[in-house]
């Protein structure tokens, strides 16, 4: 069977990627996988813009709810997850549209990542090397004989995975380096046509602002009320999650929701900078600007995809 053709939509928060994603659904006869880090966890809706039913349009949309906010989520089981929901989909003679603005979790469905679960191995091999340690021992001049590629990525003080890459070395015998290789390289599994939406700074940096406020509007801080009388707390990795992380701190009594608010904003602002940031530096992306008429770019851009006039990337 040929290879699933599959569309990724991108971009930084609040450029309206779920609603395009939708729409380029609907018109190619495809369905949604959604591409975002916060929004497999239940429960966590407004704060994360997740797409309504009604917003769906009929479109089946994947990897949503998954999860409870008690747990944790990794880019490794959303990997699986996603590439058998875009064979599951390819295999309905549908068209996989993959949106979001979580890079990580979105090349990791679409190239050749490689990722290797922590084994009890590994956690023993740790804990004999913290035992073995002199007060006086240099862990990271230790992991840059052994492993100079892992070490020229991890600062000096960065312990714990300075211990998990010499824990690694030794049972393997071999660099934990060796396991991302994929990442210097990285390959497409699929024919893959990239598109990213983007906006003016300042008016992006205005419509999440006013997304803030209409999520506030929306019943935000009941949803995170409610999350937290059923268990949800600042050290778990939902309750990292922008938005969600103030609003804790606002209900725990160490921020006013003025505060919060602003906080907010202002990390949802920086986000949407390291966003773009990730997703520039992929030249394979076709940009739809969003101030202008975006819908007349998109036809053409699709266009070229599905006469194949051009080759995806």
């Amino acid at each position: 069977m040929d290879k699933p053709r599959v569309f990724a939509v991108v971009g930084p928060t609040a450029t309206g990627k779920s609603a395009f994603a939708v729409r380029l659904a609907a018109a190619l006869g495809g369905e949604v996988i959604s591409g975002d880090s916060m929004q497999v966890y239940r429960g966590m809706d407004i704060g994360t813009a997740k797409v309504t039913e009604r917003e769906r349009m009929g479109i089946p949309h994947h990897l949503l709810d998954l999860r409870s906010p008690q747990e944790s989520f990794s880019a490794a089981e959303y990997q699986s997850l996603a590439r058998q929901a875009i064979a599951e989909i390819h295999a309905r003679g549908k068209i996989p549209v993959l949106a979001g603005g979580t890079g990580l979790y979105i090349d990791s469905a679409l190239l050749n990542y490689a990722y290797e679960e922590e084994s009890p191995l590994i956690k023993e091999e740790t804990a004999r090397i913290i035992m073995e340690q002199n007060a006086g021992a240099d862990l990271w001049a230790s992991l840059k004989a052994a492993d100079p590629g892992s070490a020229r990525q991890l600062h000096p003080n960065d312990t714990k995975r300075i211990l998990r890459a010499l824990a690694y070395q030794r049972i393997h015998g071999k660099p934990i380096s060796s396991n991302r290789a994929a990442y210097a390289s990285p390959q497409l599994l699929y024919p893959t046509y990239w598109i990213g939406l983007t906006m003016e700074r300042d008016k992006l940096y205005q419509r999440i602002n006013q997304r803030v406020d209409g999520m506030m509007e929306a019943g935000f801080l009941a949803e995170v009320q409610n999350l937290r009388a059923q268990g949800l707390r600042l050290d778990s990795q939902a309750g990292h999650a922008i938005g969600y992380k103030q609003l804790l701190l606002h209900l725990e009594g160490e921020l006013a929701l003025e505060e919060a608010l602003v906080s907010i904003k202002r990390e949802s602002r920086r986000y949407a900078k390291r966003q773009m940031t990730w997703f520039r530096k992929d030249t394979s992306i076709r940009w739809l600007d969003m101030n202008a008429d975006y819908l007349e770019q998109a036809r053409s851009l699709i266009s070229v995809f599905l006469d194949n006039e051009g080759e995806p990337a």
